[in-house]
């Protein structure tokens, strides 16, 4: 039997998540083309100068690493709560 014949799909499967992933980082990829010009900004007592593009993908990768932090820490302490069930 070839592959398909038997009603099954073939090719690649995108997930929902996978899809939202693709569609935000085509618009944040749009929104740092769009934001180029540069900015002053001050942190407690430092003044520097950075491009918006760039702080906004240092704003993403760190908000990005925050929430895969949360999902490691959330997915230990439920296999903390099975092991102790068990």
């Amino acid at each position: 039997m070839s592959p398909g014949q038997d009603g099954s799909k073939q090719g690649l499967k995108l997930s929902g998540g996978a899809i939202a992933s693709l569609a935000g980082g085509g618009l944040l990829l749009i929104f740092m083309l769009q934001n180029r010009e540069k900015v002053t900004l001050n942190f407690l007592s430092f003044d520097f100068t950075w491009s918006v593009w760039v702080l906004t993908l240092l704003s993403a990768v760190l908000g990005a690493l925050v929430w895969f932090g949360l999902g490691v820490m959330r997915r230990h302490n439920r296999r903390k709560e099975r092991r102790a069930n068990r």
